[in-house]
């Protein structure tokens, strides 16, 4: 008897943890999408010194987001997370957001603290080439370095790589590794926001559209993020 209610209760227990982490069932698409605005928004109010380059705001073609919450749909643990991505288009405009999965990404000192967020910036062809493929692996397939630091510095110091990455923490940006870390679109998620599994490519290259607010507001904030680079 106190063998099944041990059962029983653990059986509760992990039920109650993966409804916790679960974008469906805990309904936290739009949450997801909230904390990665705010991690965008946070690129303009953070000191000049402790900052991404202006030069890299002004030449990124694509702008991903891993945000991480303790208990939420985007957690980050030491294999996997989950992030949103959206690419500038041939009218200049920023194409809604299109979910991705990440694993392989290793806690670091680059890494480090409880309430990182990572971004990535997807500065040339090879780089927005390969996110567009849906299924990349840093370093291997595309080009990736941790990328430089303060407003005035120079994205030549990522040695012109396809893919520059950052780490937010304690309200300041630093460069982070990523290498060996996979991105594939998380095709669940994309059904949810498209009401189809509409391919990676066709979301980022504005062939598929969100009308989700909280959509619409990451968009904007990587727009505004941009456009108050450009103003410096």
């Amino acid at each position: 008897m106190k063998s099944r209610f041990t059962i029983a209760l653990l059986s509760m227990t992990l039920a109650g943890s993966a409804w916790a982490l679960n974008p469906k069932d805990n309904d936290k698409a739009d949450n997801e999408l909230q904390r990665a605005t705010e991690t965008v928004q946070h690129l303009t109010s953070t000191a000049s010194d402790q900052g991404v380059p202006d030069e890299v705001l002004k030449g990124a073609k694509c702008v991903a987001v891993i945000p991480k919450l303790i208990k939420g749909a985007f957690v980050v643990g030491g294999e996997h997370g989950k992030g949103v991505a959206t690419c500038r288009m041939d009218n200049g405009m920023w194409s809604s957001p299109a979910p991705f999965e990440v694993s392989g990404i290793s806690w670091g000192p680059q890494i480090g603290g409880k309430s990182s967020d990572l971004m990535m910036f997807i500065m040339n062809d090879e780089g927005m080439n390969g996110l567009m493929k849906g299924h990349i692996k840093l370093g291997a397939d595309v080009s990736a370095a941790a990328g430089p630091v303060g407003r005035t510095a120079s994205a030549d110091a990522g040695f012109k790589a396809g893919i520059l990455t950052y780490s937010s923490s304690k309200g300041a940006f630093i460069g982070a590794s990523l290498n060996g870390a996979e991105l594939q679109q998380d095709h669940d998620a994309t059904r949810d926001w498209y009401s189809q599994d509409a391919p990676f490519s066709a979301i980022l290259k504005g062939e598929a559209h969100t009308s989700n607010p909280d959509a619409v507001a990451f968009v904007n904030a990587v727009q505004n993020a941009k456009l108050t680079a450009r103003a410096q």
